[in-house]
């Protein structure tokens, strides 16, 4: 069958609204720092209000998955996600904002039902992110809700972990799962959070294990999944599995292990840290861009390097400046 799309994405979409703050407003507001959240909409809705009245405030569609797809577009790649919204005036906004970033976006609109999800980020004067995510109309991703056609035509399918949190969601990933290796196409999936591997540890593994040739995952996310103490014990349990894992462990660096051999990645040097919002979103999407253009693991992870270093040198999670000259280079030196 042709390809359509290299990368297609599938997760929690939802309006990101990062603002800069400070810690007194994180302890003010009972923000947990550097964690990720999940909130209801009367929180959500306070805390947008909050989060409006602030200087350089940024309003863009987002989500992790769909923070990797931007990423890839930006490379060069052809993109595509699916994801859920209400038919209301953040889920115009997000579908606005994925269109205009040359993403094809589909997604069912929901006219009843909660709104359209948002992710609140507060970014500290160290750049360090806390999340507090309503998520909405975007966790309500069913079977009903995939498009074959999408999935049969895309080179890869990127998964994300936060879906996880339904059980409908979960059904519809296997489902997924199914289609995509029914055309042969690869399945990569983001663990997301450790919060989150703890709350599903099981199903990740079943689902790992049944499905996945691609795993992105931190450090912190890789531990919990195996509960382990150590990341070398981990990627030994995780050998088992036979699939290709790409695990970020921040200024160390990354490791990717494929077919027995452990790659490790220098992550790039950044002299001002600003916004580490979407820094493991633009490794896997230059992980994944590499792969597509045909660059070994090594040259992929350290494109996904490049990636990451550009998105946490500016507010957003999405790049904003060309790293083509870097990927240029890496496809010369091969």
């Amino acid at each position: 069958m042709t390809t359509q799309f290299d990368i297609l994405g599938i997760g929690n979409i939802l309006m990101d609204i990062i603002a800069p703050v400070s810690d007194d407003f994180l302890k003010k507001e009972k923000i947990e720092k550097a964690s990720m959240a999940l909130i209801g909409e009367e929180r959500a809705t306070k805390l947008t209000n909050l989060f409006l009245s602030q200087s350089k405030m940024q309003e863009v569609a987002g989500g992790s998955a769909a923070n990797t797809i931007f990423g890839i577009k930006a490379l060069g790649l052809r993109a595509a996600f699916i994801g859920k919204v209400k038919n209301d005036k953040i889920g115009n906004q997000i579908k606005k904002s994925m269109l205009n970033g040359g993403v094809d976006f589909s997604s069912s609109t929901n006219k009843s039902g909660p709104p359209s999800g948002r992710c609140l980020i507060a970014v500290t004067p160290d750049g360090e992110r806390s999340m507090s995510t309503f998520l909405g109309a975007s966790c309500m991703f069913t079977e009903k809700d995939i498009i074959k056609s999408k999935i049969e035509s895309s080179l890869c399918v990127y998964l994300e972990g936060y879906l996880f949190d339904t059980q409908p969601a979960k059904e519809a990933f296997i489902q997924v799962a199914k289609i995509a290796k029914s055309c042969g196409r690869d399945i990569a999936l983001t663990l997301s959070d450790s919060f989150c591997v703890d709350r599903h540890r099981s199903s990740f593994q079943s689902f790992i294990n049944d499905h996945v040739n691609v795993l992105f995952a931190n450090k912190d996310e890789l531990l919990s999944l195996y509960e382990c103490k150590d990341i070398e014990t981990a990627l030994y349990k995780l050998s088992a599995t036979k699939l290709t894992a790409c695990i970020t462990n921040g200024k160390s660096g990354s490791i990717i292990q494929c077919g027995g051999e452990k790659y490790y990645i220098k992550a790039c040097p950044v002299n001002n840290v600003i916004d580490t919002t979407g820094a493991g979103d633009q490794y896997a999407a230059g992980v994944l861009a590499g792969r597509a253009f045909g660059l070994n693991w090594p040259d992929s992870g350290f494109l996904g390097s490049i990636a990451a270093a550009e998105v946490i040198s500016h507010y957003g999670a999405r790049p904003l400046t060309s790293i083509k000259d870097g990927l240029n280079q890496l496809m010369l030196n091969d």
